[in-house]
């Protein structure tokens, strides 16, 4: 249990833009901030970070909160998960015991996977650098390649002794159950009788974003064909392959300075490239490029520069990553190494510098890249470069982005000697053809048989109670002007002018309670609530209670309404002066609570009259005809007090 003011202190402390900003690049927008959210696929910006209210939201999938709720979602965490990451990143201690291995076990399974995978690689390090077959074998590969051991702490490098399972015994014996040693993939074999998988090899743990230990690689030292060179954690609940980059959590950062993101194959290419200073590096770890990787680095730059060797492999990979790369929207370019070069031997050979100016002279565009490397290969045949043409147009018809097509058309066509226009035609037809795919795939040809007709469509949930939008409207108000303060002028018995002064909180509660009307909307409700209980204390409550509260349904519902895609434009440099809500406060707040309760009276309207068509008492009748009476004299009254003309 974490106590409720090292609570209060974490959600102080914690800086929703930097929070954010570990996982998503953010651009300044007037006083927000906007990214590519996390959260669901786009490729314009619709998520907003709010330094100045704490919150984030996503105005395309809807997602909002604050630091709290932004970990919890990414990193599907509890909360009070959440909260721990957020006190170690700020360096806020938690007074909390040390779990004893019956606690371990009660752990729930994902966080049980990240704290063996956590004891695992301490283990593997340790064997590294404490023993001396680790470091007579492990320690001694590393170095042969000159990894210093400031590089080999830094990415928590490590080594697992070759004998069957020293790793899982110490684990057992430690607290960790058989189960999940097996569900991460450190052991193999059964829980009676427990393997190491990587017993013999030295160790790369993969990280995550927030720099977890979600799985392993592993490199067999030994000559032994009959043994995997490299060996992989299985996917598990933690450990998605192809929703991974290796170096990903070491390069982020860099990545976003620096709006480029170097792609390159195994652990150690990047590794060594890190050692060298070139640290926005990151690798698909051994596997072809999937669309979730690209996906991950489009969160902190649209620009992927692929590092590949230069032999026919490294050719078809990057062909392959290309096409894949520029689908998602994103730039591509591509540097071939010199022939028997890969990029871990290559900044081995060459300074810093000399690395650097190589990737800059070498780096070509894909489009440029990819037609003289085909010319090549079709060189004199003029039916091989009609085909290599319509290679590369349907390379270009892939890319999202109209003006970056026509662009990279008219560079084909230079390149090619081909006109521009024949080339266009060709791109216009792939593009049409792919459109009525995608129509046909989405809209199936309807028969008689598979003919239906819908029935007119039912509004259902919240929005279709009686004054929900009104009481939306009323929450927001609280919400955002709840503590500001409203002056009104009465007079008194004798006849002279009395200002009094009373919060916007007070004054809606007043007027609601007064009529007897409470909210219908639970979460509404809830808010309403608080702010009751509140006053009757003396107090009002600040927007941080509403938007970091433990109820989801409250903290999503204030960050949604404290929450604007648009910004009032700084007209008053131009000399041109716009009313601002604030400035109209109190004729908002009256303009609302009489269409409030305008709605609930209209309701009520309705039921009576429903209840004086289905009753043939004449009694029951003559009660509700005055009650409706009543009604309809009030809802006269309110709407000439809005200005409305009732013409029924």
């Amino acid at each position: 249990m974490i106590p409720a003011n090292t609570v209060a202190s974490i959600i102080e402390t914690a800086r929703i833009e930097e929070v954010v900003g570990d996982f998503v690049s953010l651009k300044r927008r007037g006083s927000n901030l906007i990214g590519l959210c996390p959260f669901h696929q786009e490729k314009t910006p619709s998520f907003t970070v709010s330094p100045a209210k704490g919150i984030f939201k996503c105005f395309g999938c809807g997602k909002a909160g604050d630091s709290t709720r932004f970990i919890m979602e990414h990193e599907h965490y509890s909360y009070p998960e959440a909260l721990r990451y957020l006190a170690k990143k700020y360096n806020i201690e938690i007074e909390e015991r040390e779990q004893t291995a019956e606690e371990l076990v009660a752990l729930n399974e994902r966080e049980r996977m990240f704290n063996l995978n956590s004891f695992a690689q301490q283990y593997f390090t340790s064997q590294l650098f404490e023993q001396e077959e680790g470091r007579a074998i492990g320690l001694s590969y590393f170095k042969e390649r000159d990894f210093r051991e400031s590089i080999i702490k830094k990415f928590q490098l490590g080594y697992n002794p070759d004998q069957r399972d020293s790793m899982s015994r110490f684990a057992v014996n430690q607290g960790y159950t058989p189960d999940i040693l097996l569900k991460t993939g450190l052991s193999t074999g059964t829980e009676e009788r427990l393997y190491d998988r990587f017993q013999g090899r030295v160790i790369f743990p993969i990280h995550n974003l927030t720099g977890k230990v979600i799985g392993f690689g592993g490199r067999i030292l030994q000559s032994d064909k009959s043994k995997a060179k490299y060996l992989n954690s299985p996917e598990s609940e933690i450990y998605n392959k192809s929703k991974t980059l290796y170096g990903i959590y070491f390069a982020k950062n860099a990545i976003s300075k620096l709006d480029n993101c170097l792609l390159v194959e195994g652990y150690t290419d990047v590794i060594s490239m890190h050692q060298a200073g070139i640290e926005n590096v990151v690798a698909s770890s051994g596997t072809s490029l999937t669309t979730e990787q690209i996906r991950l680095v489009r969160r902190y730059t649209k620009n992927i520069t692929m590092l590949y060797d230069g032999d026919k492999a490294g050719i078809n990979a990057s062909l392959r990553g290309t096409d894949m790369i520029l689908e998602e929207g994103m730039n591509v370019r591509v540097v071939l190494l010199p022939e028997g070069e890969d990029p871990d031997s290559f900044v081995r050979k060459n300074r810093t510098a000399e690395v650097e100016a190589y990737i800059k002279k070498e780096s070509k565009d894909f489009i440029s890249f990819k037609t003289n490397l085909l010319l090549e290969e079709a060189a004199n045949d003029p039916i091989r470069k009609a085909g290599l043409v319509k290679e590369i147009v349907e390379t270009i018809a892939l890319i999202p982005d109209a003006i970056y097509r026509s662009v990279y058309v008219k560079e084909c066509s230079r390149l090619m000697d081909v006109e521009e226009q024949t080339l266009m035609n060709e791109l216009n037809k792939l593009l049409r053809n792919r459109l009525r795919k995608q129509l046909d795939k989405d809209v199936p040809p309807a028969t008689p048989e598979t003919a239906v007709v819908l029935p007119p469509r039912q509004v259902e949930g919240p929005e279709s109670k009686p004054g929900y939008f009104q009481e939306r409207e009323l929450v927001k108000i609280l919400l955002q002007h709840g503590s500001e303060t409203l002056s009104f002028e009465e007079t008194d018995e004798d006849g002279f002018p009395v200002v009094y002064r009373e919060s916007v909180a007070q004054f809606i509660i007043d007027e609601l309670e007064s009529d007897n009307i409470f909210f219908e909307h639970e979460t509404h409700r809830k808010i309403f609530n608080t702010y009751i209980a509140s006053l009757d204390k003396g107090v009002i409550p600040e927007q941080q209670h509403f938007v970091s509260n433990p109820e989801p349904d409250i903290a999503l519902l204030a960050v949604d309404l404290l929450s604007s895609p648009y910004e009032l434009h700084d007209w008053e440099r131009k000399k041109i002066f716009v009313k601002k809500e604030v400035e109209v406060l109190k004729h908002f707040i009256t303009t609302t609570l009489y269409k409030y309760k305008d709605r609930i009276i209209e309701n009520k309207r309705i039921e009576i009259s429903n209840l004086i068509n289905s009753t043939t008492d004449i009694d029951e009748q003559i009660r509700l005809i005055t009650k409706k009476k009543q009604l309809d004299d009030l809802r006269v009254k309110i709407n000439q007090a809005l200005g409305i003309v009732i013409t029924k």
